[in-house]
């Protein structure tokens, strides 16, 4: 199999990690989904770190196929998503369907790897190349982006299954609901030996302890406040497809729920500004870097248009943004140290990620943001 370059953890390509998809395998999936498959063609590899999936050309039809290490997602750990995707659907969401199999199995499991296959979604994907903390290009798609967002959440809203069965590779809020998170953590390691075996080494709890205490405790009074909901918890440009290519598209289809689980809005909405108008990459190569404050406003915005937040919720909005992401860059120490073995990444999600994110919050550019978005919200 080709093995194809990569979005990194830093401002260049990376080795894949996971080999790309093969027309043959691609067949074998669409055979056992029930899909014709005799004239397929591979139209494009995603470049996705984290799974290996590509467009599928078929006669009056294009799919999109993506394929997991089953150490990573199981077919029952994909149908938490596909759950909650055929529930947004369901209340209007442009969302694309998960194809399901004749069994009704909305995954397909063999020779180690777990396929899932959607309808291609509608709309122009003009952010493909675009990693993860890239802004949008304009003030308009951060509008459209934030808008899509509160309607989503509006979709979401009657979804009340429980939370996510995996620890590994989803973002949720349960490290810092905890009123000690370090207590919680260690409480959880016997069940996660990879991050417990990659943590040993480290004063992890003091360090963990000491980059959340100037915030937590201002979320944690707000915390038990808020109304739990299923987020998406990826919301990133590249993963909205876009009504044309100008700078005043609208969102047409949202991608990729791989992140997804039983958190707040807030939460959602955090992690949307931190994805969206931080610079993550050149702050983590050492570079100095500033929110950019215009895109935040267009994509507070945006979501206000569609959904409005209570007073909880605005209070909440700037104390959750430093610790936001936590729980995901923990995951990704598992999964880095304990899945792909990489120590290179793993320490880079430690120390930059998980404890430098909350860092630069303490930096003047860090504490602009917060008194920017509090000030908004005050409007």
């Amino acid at each position: 199999m080709t093995v194809a370059a990569v979005h990194s953890m830093r401002s260049g390509p990376a080795p894949a990690d996971w080999p790309a998809l093969t027309l043959d395998e691609v067949r074998d999936v669409l055979i056992q989904t029930g899909i014709a498959h005799s004239h397929a063609r591979l139209l494009w590899h995603s470049p996705r770190p984290l799974s290996a999936a590509a467009i599928v050309d078929l006669p009056g039809q294009r799919l999109f196929v993506k394929r997991h290490h089953q150490s990573v997602r199981t077919a029952a750990q994909l149908r938490e998503e596909h759950d909650f995707i055929a529930h947004l659907r369901a209340h209007g969401a442009p969302v694309s369907r998960v194809i399901e199999a004749p069994s009704g199995e909305s995954a397909i499991t063999y020779g180690g790897w777990t396929y899932e296959t959607h309808e291609l979604g509608a709309g122009m994907d003009l952010y493909r190349d675009a990693v993860s903390w890239s802004p949008f290009t304009s003030r308009s798609h951060a509008v459209a982006a934030g808008r899509a967002l509160g309607e989503l959440h509006g979709a979401a809203r009657d979804y009340a299954a429980p939370a996510r069965a995996t620890d590994l590779l989803v973002s949720n809020d349960a490290l810092i609901r905890a009123a000690d998170p370090p207590a919680q953590l260690r409480a959880t390691l016997a069940q996660r030996p990879a991050l417990s075996e990659y943590l040993q080494p480290y004063h992890w709890q003091s360090d963990l302890a000491n980059a959340i205490a100037p915030f937590h405790e201002a979320y944690l009074a707000l915390a038990p406040q808020l109304e739990p909901l299923w987020t998406h918890n990826d919301w990133h440009a590249s993963n909205l497809l876009w009504s044309d290519s100008s700078a005043a598209a609208s969102v047409q289809s949202v991608l990729d729920f791989g992140l997804s689980d039983r958190t707040t809005a807030v939460y959602d909405l955090a992690t949307a500004i931190e994805r969206n108008t931080i610079p993550w990459l050149e702050i983590h190569e050492g570079l100095p870097g500033a929110a950019d404050l215009p895109l935040v406003s267009a994509l507070l915005d945006g979501y206000l248009d569609a959904r409005c937040l209570t007073a909880i919720e605005r209070a909440a909005l700037p104390a959750i943004l430093p610790i936001v992401h936590l729980g995901f860059a923990l995951t990704e120490i598992d999964y880095f140290h304990g899945i792909t073995h990489s120590p290179e990444n793993a320490d880079l999600a430690y120390r930059g990620f998980l404890l430098g994110h909350c860092e630069w919050f303490l930096q003047p550019e860090g504490r602009a943001l917060l008194d920017h978005v509090s000030r908004r919200l005050q409007r």
